[in-house]
């Protein structure tokens, strides 16, 4: 059985929120006794987001990540709501272009790193400014990805501003430490999601079934939900002495090399 209220009477920021991952952190964090204020660019998909949950724990705001007045301004605001800040998961991110290196759009390619990048750097910035001014021993959390750590998993833009994220979790992990803030990442494998159905017009289904054919655990089809579990963990009490950690949600698939078969093993 689930152990419920992990999270009860602290306030968390939640970027990417309306939908995927996001809509599951918040829909897992109202269930453990959170304050929550959803941000996201998606207006409707957070309003109704809000409204399907039904409580005045929750509050929706609309932020584009890119602009730093928009991030500081939501923070300000989750402020004078709650009066401190206890947990950000800076999950906002698009995938950006599909096109190979030969072809790159920058124009893309800077918008990616601006949102995936520059957007996440932003919301720590201003969350972290908030809870060391209140003395805070606060938890940060980034969405990366497996292509944080490995090539040929996603776009050349999507893996390039998750690499550069993976360095900035590590290096605001050295800063914050000393004012008892942790800061950690959590990096999903393939998981059906608008951000991962939409480019390529699939089906969720259908990404799933993809996923589950080249994952190393069999037996187990990766949701969003998982991932928010992850989040929870995280931004809970229970990983009170992790921090700089890149907690993966892959099943193995980054440490298993896939051109050998477990089939092929011989066991004596």
């Amino acid at each position: 059985m689930q152990k419920q209220s992990r999270l009860e009477g602290k306030v968390a920021l939640i970027t990417g929120a309306a939908s995927g991952i996001g809509e599951e952190t918040v829909r897992l964090f109202a269930q453990n006794g959170a304050y929550i204020v959803a941000v996201d660019l998606q207006d409707d998909l957070g309003h109704q987001l809000i409204a399907s949950i039904a409580s005045d724990r929750i509050t929706y705001r609309h932020c584009d990540v890119r602009d730093e007045d928009q991030v500081q301004e939501t923070v300000n605001f989750t402020l004078e709501k709650h009066g401190r800040i206890d947990i950000l998961f800076s999950n906002a991110g698009i995938l950006g272009s599909l096109s190979g290196i030969l072809d790159l759009d920058l124009k893309d390619f800077d918008n990616t790193i601006a949102t995936n990048v520059r957007g996440v750097a932003a919301t720590m910035k201003h969350a972290a400014r908030a809870m060391v001014a209140r003395k805070t021993r606060g938890s940060i959390i980034c969405t990366t990805s497996v292509a944080a750590t490995m090539g040929g998993t996603g776009p050349h833009n999507y893996t390039t501003s998750k690499h550069a994220l993976l360095g900035l979790m590590r290096s605001a992990c050295s800063e914050l430490g000393g004012y008892g803030i942790r800061v950690n990442s959590v990096s999903p494998y393939g998981v059906a999601t608008p951000l991962s159905c939409k480019p390529f017009n699939l089906d969720p289904v259908e990404v799933e079934a993809s996923s589950s054919e080249h994952a190393n655990l069999k037996g187990v089809v990766l949701k969003a939900r998982h991932v928010a579990e992850a989040a929870l963990f995280l931004a809970s009490d229970e990983s009170a002495y992790v921090s700089g950690h890149n907690l993966v949600v892959d099943g193995g698939f980054t440490v298993v090399n896939g051109s050998f078969s477990s089939k092929a093993y011989v066991h004596v």
